[in-house]
């Protein structure tokens, strides 16, 4: 059995337990077609059904699917989506969920990542994982800083907090793979200061230079920095102010992933805090909009209600 047949087969047996009175499907677009292909081949071993439908490449992270394939995903029992822009963050995905479907999503996966990333322990990334989520949940404020120049504060009152295990076994639960974080969405209006991106940043890659982000009552206003700065300000002008709503505090948890320029890797990387912009309706906010997009900080030190979680990227809780 190959590498990645091994992945798949763990994304098929492991993470998502299909059985073999269940219907499985698919999603992809041109560039993950092989990848889609693979864990369809290891799903009908399993499945009583497992349909591989191809989409159109969509525009950015958060963009609807077609009409038919939404529906369609209300009327099985796993969706797996190994697409170039995700689809974690789209009514599609939450009405499959609310239907009883449960679902993983692989935005721009890689052959490489899924190798090596998902032959992780997930066992130790759920209890990590599990651990900081019910400190987000307890929270009332968060305090994010780095040496860099963040230092942005943002209040977690009457939001709950989320772990991304990589075990979806429940009716109509949903996270991505490879998994490994905890998530909150702040609640709206109420992130202050500003955030200095340099890591990675969703639609950009590993960043060349850092830039900043400046927010008032809990939205970007300004974007400072170099190439980079201006093409995300321009993505963010195709889908107005909503766009820029500070979306999610999420802390990565896989000690496997690494840094690559691929943020579905590298918001799970152990020592990292990513913040994210856009929708925040699929984890307990109000803001709902075509476009999520994550930058990842490195080095964070990060406090809840004043206990230090991580200082300059190292753990203070494990």
């Amino acid at each position: 059995m190959s590498k990645l047949k091994e992945a798949a087969d763990i994304i098929v047996n492991d993470c998502m337990a299909i059985k073999g009175d269940e219907t499985v499907l698919i999603i992809v677009d041109k560039p993950l077609r092989k990848i889609g292909q693979t864990i369809l081949t290891v799903a009908k071993e399993v499945a009583e059904e497992a349909i591989l439908t191809e989409i159109t490449s969509r525009d950015n992270h958060g963009v609807e699917p077609p009409a038919c394939i939404a529906n369609l995903m209300q009327q099985v029992d796993v969706v797996v989506m190994p697409t170039s822009k995700s689809l974690s963050h789209t009514k599609a995905r939450k009405a499959a969920n609310k239907a009883g479907a449960r679902a993983a999503t692989l935005p721009a996966i890689t052959e490489d990542i899924m190798v090596r990333t998902l032959n992780a322990d997930y066992k130790a990334i759920g209890e990590r994982s599990e651990h900081v989520a019910k400190l987000l949940d307890k929270g009332t404020k968060a305090h994010l800083t780095t040496e860099l120049g963040t230092d942005i504060t943002m209040s977690l009152r009457k939001r709950g907090g989320n772990p991304d295990t990589g075990i979806y076994h429940e009716t109509g639960v949903f996270g991505n793979l490879p998994a490994g974080e905890a998530f909150i969405a702040p609640l709206e209006g109420t992130a202050e200061g500003k955030v200095v991106v340099d890591g990675t940043m969703s639609g950009l890659g590993v960043l060349d230079e850092p830039f900043t982000l400046v927010i008032e009552d809990g939205y970007v206003v300004d974007i400072q920095g170099g190439k980079e700065a201006d093409e995300l300000s321009e993505i963010l002008e195709k889908y107005g102010k909503k766009a820029k709503n500070i979306a999610e505090l999420g802390i990565g948890t896989n000690d496997q992933a690494t840094l690559s320029g691929n943020v579905l890797e590298d918001e799970k990387v152990m020592g990292t805090v990513h913040l994210a912009i856009g929708d925040n309706s699929a984890f307990g906010g109000e803001v709902e909009v075509e476009s999520h997009l994550d930058g990842i900080i490195k080095q964070p030190t990060l406090k809840i209600d004043g206990e230090i979680i991580m200082k300059k990227g190292e753990w203070e809780i494990f």
